[in-house]
């Protein structure tokens, strides 16, 4: 993520308000496009908080693959499973008497019982929807007939347990903690996860598949979930079957045309010309300057002064915004829509320091009376570490270092390195040659003693970077290298801030957003520009405790 500084100058004001965001994208995004409301200073305060709460137990069971809906798919429909026999016993368990005690007519019993139903089954649905109804009748047989297939678990829960205020499960349900033996058939209803999905709209089907892949114990919203997932994999096979036929028809379009006479040496060529204009012609693709100087750099003659801006863009307040200049394809442009769509200036630190460091910056700033910093830093590795050059073997050609990392190269790569030195008679082979250069470019080592090749320690790197010495003590090693190779390059940014120093002579107010270590406020200092003001934020404690100690 980059890092954005944004300056105003005019009077602070003793009330500030305070806006609450989601994320620190969010937070970037509004700064960008809202930062300054009717000239106040606007401090947006990030809060973050970790949701612990586990999902159900039975949520990591769930297959979320296209099985899903095959197997709702293929589900047994709910008239076949009323056809199953079921037993007297368990007809009496779950309906009460038998329906030779019942006052209803014999036909209407016996056609239902010719279809497969148990007589009380069909006693006790006529007893509560009447015998005119035979369709209403026929459906809740056949709701009841999949219920009684759905094996019951084993161990009830307790009345604790159905407490509304103890389980959060029973907030899907009616029930009472105490419930009489005659509200029993109506709460079995109710509990019932199939019924449940029946009565939301859901097929019979989906319903029974989901419960039988899930577990009757699962959550209602797990089986909603479920059968909505099914769902959207059943279109995304729809989708992709259209796809192919698309592709398909293509294909044969093209083969047409190949057998209408046109060769194919001629079609191949067509086609290259044709990549090579929608690559030119895509705006995705961001063209680097080389050399990287943007609009000028010290010891150059090279020098931009004028730009045209979008008028909104014009400041004060003035914004500088860093990014790395190597992103992925798109990256800039997205950057750009949210700055006012301002091209970037890409500037490679190596022409202000010892180090190459390729950025891109975009800013409203003006481009005249820029100036460096005085005395210029080192450009050259001996210039800045002169004890390496008693040491340094006469085959390793580089005068400056790399982009520095976050990271150092490891003891063993070290040891390596030495060990196949001292293998050599005199000079190295190519071979060896190529090897130890190729790693000591990519980690930045230096040489320190005979054979000896060693990563910079932190305080060579603060110097590297413009960083006063042990600008980042106090924290581990591994901290200390994080912080620099994520900062700024002191000099390169004070290169393009120099032209605020004739602007506002008696200070000005910074707002400092995700800038690190404090790049940017040492080079405001550097340049001997007054900071009335500064509020700085930061996700990282360890670069907070570094710039707060700086202060």
């Amino acid at each position: 993520m980059g890092t954005i500084c944004a300056l105003d100058f005019d009077d602070l004001n003793d009330q500030l308000s305070i806006s609450k965001i989601v994320s620190l994208t969010d937070l970037e995004n509004w700064v960008s496009c809202n930062l300054w409301t009717n000239g106040k200073l606007v401090i947006l305060i990030c809060s973050y908080s970790m949701d612990d709460n586990s999902s159900d137990e039975g949520s990591d069971n769930i297959d979320w693959n296209t099985e899903d809906e095959l197997e709702i798919a293929n589900t047994s429909s709910p008239s076949s499973v009323a056809m199953s026999t079921t037993t007297n016993a368990a007809v009496t368990t779950e309906f009460g008497e038998s329906s030779s005690s019942s006052n209803y007519p014999s036909k209407i019993v016996n056609d239902f019982m010719k279809m497969g139903f148990p007589e009380a089954m069909v006693t006790k649905v006529i007893r509560e929807l009447g015998e005119n109804n035979t369709d209403a009748i026929l459906d809740t047989l056949l709701t009841y007939s999949v219920v009684d297939e759905i094996p019951h678990q084993e161990n009830r829960p307790n009345d604790q347990s159905l407490n509304p205020q103890s389980n959060f499960e029973s907030d899907f349900s009616d029930l009472d903690s105490n419930f009489s033996d005659e509200d029993d058939d109506e709460s079995l209803e109710k509990d019932d996860p199939v019924v449940s999905l029946i009565d939301m709209g859901y097929s019979p089907d989906e319903a029974s598949a989901a419960v039988i892949r899930c577990g009757k114990g699962a959550p209602l919203s797990e089986l909603v979930d479920f059968i909505s997932a099914a769902h959207v994999s059943k279109e995304a096979d729809v989708e992709m079957d259209k796809l192919y036929f698309t592709s398909q028809l293509l294909k044969k379009d093209k083969k047409r045309k190949l057998e209408k006479g046109k060769s194919c040496g001629k079609i191949k060529k067509l086609d290259i010309k044709i990549e090579r204009k929608r690559r030119d012609d895509d705006e995705d693709v961001l063209h680097l300057p080389n050399p990287m100087i943007g609009f000028g750099v010290p010891r150059e003659s090279f020098q931009v002064v004028h730009r045209t801006l979008p008028k909104e863009a014009i400041g004060p307040p003035y914004f500088f915004y860093e990014n790395v200049a190597l992103t992925p394809k798109g990256v800039w442009n997205t950057i750009k829509s949210f700055l006012y769509e301002i091209e970037p200036e890409f500037v490679d630190s190596r022409f202000f320091c010892a180090a190459a460091r390729k950025r891109g910056y975009i800013h409203n700033l003006p481009l005249e009376n820029r100036f460096p910093i005085r005395p210029l830093p080192p450009r050259t590795i001996f210039e800045a570490l002169p004890e390496t050059q008693k040491w340094w073997p006469s085959w390793d050609n580089r005068e400056q270092l790399n982009c520095v990392l976050t990271c150092i190269g490891s003891a063993q790569l070290t040891d390596r390195i030495r060990s196949a030195l001292e293998k050599c008679d005199g000079e190295p082979n190519l071979h060896v040659k190529k090897y130890i250069i190729g790693q000591c470019k990519k980690w930045n080592l230096v040489w320190t003693g005979k054979n000896r090749a060693a990563p910079l320690e932190p305080d060579e790197i603060e110097l590297i970077m413009g960083y006063p010495v042990n600008h980042t003590r106090g924290v581990s090693r591994c901290e200390r290298y994080k912080g620099l190779g994520n900062s700024f390059q002191v000099d390169t940014v004070a290169y393009q801030l120099s032209v605020l120093k004739d602007l506002y002579p008696e200070g000005i107010n910074v707002l400092s957003l995700f800038s690190g270590i404090g790049g940017a406020e040492i080079a405001l200092h550097k340049l001997e520009i007054p900071m009335k003001n500064v509020v700085s934020v930061e996700k990282s404690s360890v670069c907070r405790g570094i710039i707060q100690g700086w202060w």
